[in-house]
């Protein structure tokens, strides 16, 4: 079975510019099917605040994140990227969150030598009973990114 990144994100649907000139960070977010994303529902359904300029994307593991897709996003325009799964020894997958450290660890070397600031990429650890861990993260991630200011490094401009 073959990866591919997701074509469905693009500058145009993650453009956040409020009407008074206010530039809000585009973030996507990788979840894990069992562990992030019902964190993020729960944030949700909790009604807990946070930023609505980021775009979730549900994967079965954060280990099948393929660097690929970070750098896909980041070609297309969003601010930062977020991947999150399951806390270590709680992955459905045994050490699938194991293996999407270590793979993160080398992704995000691999981007700071290319110029892309530390914080536009970030990787967590949440449960599904963490909604408001969840909320807490995506506002600092929003922060963060913010302080860096918009991606500027691997956008494709395409005509």
């Amino acid at each position: 079975m073959s990866q591919s990144a997701p074509q469905h994100i693009h500058a145009e649907e993650l453009a956040t510019v409020e009407p008074g000139g206010d530039w809000h960070p585009k973030i996507v977010a990788f979840l894990c099917n069992w562990c992030s994303y019902a964190g993020a529902d729960l944030a949700g359904v909790s009604r807990l605040q946070y930023g609505p300029n980021v775009r979730i994307i549900r994967v079965p593991c954060s280990a099948r994140v393929n660097p690929q897709f970070i750098m896909k996003a980041l070609q297309n325009g969003a601010d930062g990227v977020l991947v999150s799964g399951c806390h270590p020894g709680d992955c459905h997958y045994i050490s699938g969150n194991l293996v999407a450290r270590r793979k993160f660890t080398l992704t995000k070397r691999f981007l700071e030598f290319f110029g892309i600031e530390p914080e536009r990429v970030q990787f967590s650890w949440v449960s599904a009973s963490e909604g408001g861990r969840f909320s807490e993260l995506m506002n600092r991630v929003i922060a963060d990114v913010k302080r860096v200011g918009p991606a500027r490094r691997l956008v494709k401009n395409l005509p």
